[in-house]
């Protein structure tokens, strides 16, 4: 990578969360899911996100927010769409679409499908290194890169 290339890992919220307010990163610590990409996406990534289903794009380490009982899993494809937009938004106006920099997803296709087109029209270059695997394989992938 160049100085100005960066790769961004953006990491999927979790139904299991703490019981109290807490900044976002600690907030999912309660899933094994979420503990190992987190762990993955601060050791191999420049910089990274959590995509809640509520919250959008989520600094991780801003406000803490509350609990909630929010998934895209079963959402309807407006819903999808509309998060996903909403979520595109927040990443140009960060400054995250630009030319050189990756974006690393480690979420579900419910936190991708609907984001991914959106992206096609930009720069950046995308990954998503567990596609297609179930969820122990994805598990094993992270203890075996971790």
């Amino acid at each position: 990578m160049t100085q100005s290339d960066v790769e961004i890992g953006l990491v999927s919220c979790t139904k299991s969360k703490r019981k109290q307010a807490t900044q976002p990163a600690d907030l999912y610590m309660e899933s094994a899911f979420f503990r190992k990409a987190r762990e993955y996406a601060e050791a191999n990534h420049d910089d990274w996100y959590i995509l809640s289903a509520k919250h959008y794009l989520l600094d991780p380490y801003g406000p803490p927010i509350e609990p909630y009982d929010e998934t895209l899993s079963g959402a309807s494809v407006d819903r999808k769409r509309q998060w996903a937009q909403i979520v595109y938004d927040q990443l140009q106006d960060e400054g995250l679409l630009t030319q050189g920099n990756r974006l690393m997803f480690h979420a579900g296709r419910d936190y991708h499908d609907k984001l991914r087109p959106l992206l096609d029209n930009t720069p950046v270059e995308i990954e998503i290194p567990t596609d297609g695997l179930q969820y122990g394989e994805t598990l094993a992938w992270y203890n075996e890169q971790l």
